[in-house]
């Protein structure tokens, strides 16, 4: 049986999460999230997901300082995507410092990548090199 008041994570443990800024919609980026971090999410108010690089959940600038408040949370009529309204604190969302991991477009008509916005913060003084 398939729960419609809850995101389902019957199928898999990890769904994916979008994450948009609650003041402008600007959407800032995509992580996963398992039932855990979810659950921790609404209990704490600040965004958590699970890194599968990591193989462990991520609290959110639990290194950058870069916090996601939560604001709201939804999920699709499939419950099995996830919207996270958020305050993006620090003002920058992306591991490599622009406020969006969508920073890059594609230019329709020459195919070429055109970046958009400035860096809010260098990654190499925030995590160190890797």
């Amino acid at each position: 049986m398939n729960r419609t008041d809850w995101p389902d994570f019957s199928k898999n443990e990890l769904i994916p999460t979008i994450a948009q800024d609650a003041e402008t919609g600007d959407v800032l980026m995509m992580a996963w999230m398992n039932e855990e971090a979810l659950r921790e999410t609404l209990a704490t108010g600040r965004v958590v997901y699970f890194s599968r690089s990591r193989q462990k959940l991520w609290r959110k600038g639990e290194e950058s300082g870069n916090v996601q408040e939560l604001k709201g949370l939804y999920f699709d009529c499939d419950a099995d995507t996830l919207l996270a309204r958020v305050n993006q604190v620090g003002g920058a969302a992306c591991h490599t410092g622009y406020r969006s991991c969508f920073f890059r477009r594609i230019d329709v008509d020459s195919g070429t990548v055109v970046v958009e916005g400035e860096r809010v913060f260098d990654p190499e003084q925030v995590y160190g090199q890797k």
